[in-house]
């Protein structure tokens, strides 16, 4: 798949991604891609590589003898079996159906034919899917923050440019845009946001609080 990915995620990105520090929605739009991308496997393994290296690199600190204690008698406890890797089920790929833990999405009207299925919600950041109708737009809208919007059917178009199945965008707070599914079959892609979208027109604004988007 990764041979038709031309949109990957960010270098920054995948670096707080491998030092555990991005927020829980983008992870997983970032470990979804990289479930989808040979190219972005690579760069994380070469992250997490720096990332040890830079361990390894620190002084030492010492320790108290009951921290040293407790650590080593945990070392007895029964360990627990690795969770077997979430099957891939239709265009969800592993960490989407671990997100919907093996079931179905649950859609939600939007209007205009736009549906969408909260996945996280914490911290400010929030994961969804949605699913747009071949050749239907997204209302024109801006951003308050970030968000990172993969493509796992179909694919859209935008003042960006053009964006298919693996794909990432990355929308920041200076990009004004109407996506617009391509025709065919029905686009559905993984978003995240850390808040909420800056909408253009009267409607989307007034029933923006009841969508939480």
């Amino acid at each position: 798949m990764s041979a038709n990915i031309s949109h990957h995620i960010p270098p920054e990105i995948m670096a707080a991604y491998a030092a555990g520090s991005l927020p829980h929605a983008f992870s997983l739009v970032v470990a979804t891609h990289v479930s989808m991308c040979e190219d972005c496997r690579a760069e994380l393994a070469a992250q997490e590589t720096v990332g040890g290296v830079v361990l390894e690199t620190l002084d030492s600190a010492e320790v108290s003898a009951g921290l040293k204690a407790d650590v080593l008698s945990m070392l007895d406890d029964p360990v627990p079996p690795e969770p077997a890797p979430a099957k891939r089920s239709g265009v969800y790929p592993g960490p989407v159906m671990e997100a919907l833990k093996g079931k179905p999405p649950r859609w939600k009207a939007l209007g205009g034919g736009v549906k969408q299925c909260v996945l996280t919600g914490e911290g400010g950041s929030v994961s969804r899917l949605l699913w747009i109708p071949p050749g239907k737009p997204v209302p024109d809208h801006g951003h308050n923050g970030l968000e990172l919007t993969l493509v796992l059917q179909g694919g859209f178009s935008d003042e960006t440019g053009h964006f298919e199945v693996g794909d990432v965008e990355v929308a920041t707070d200076d990009l004004d845009h109407v996506p617009t599914a391509d025709p065919g079959a029905p686009c559905i892609c993984l978003a995240a946001t850390d808040a909420p979208l800056k909408f253009n027109s009267f409607l989307p604004r007034l029933l923006q609080p009841l969508f939480g988007i």
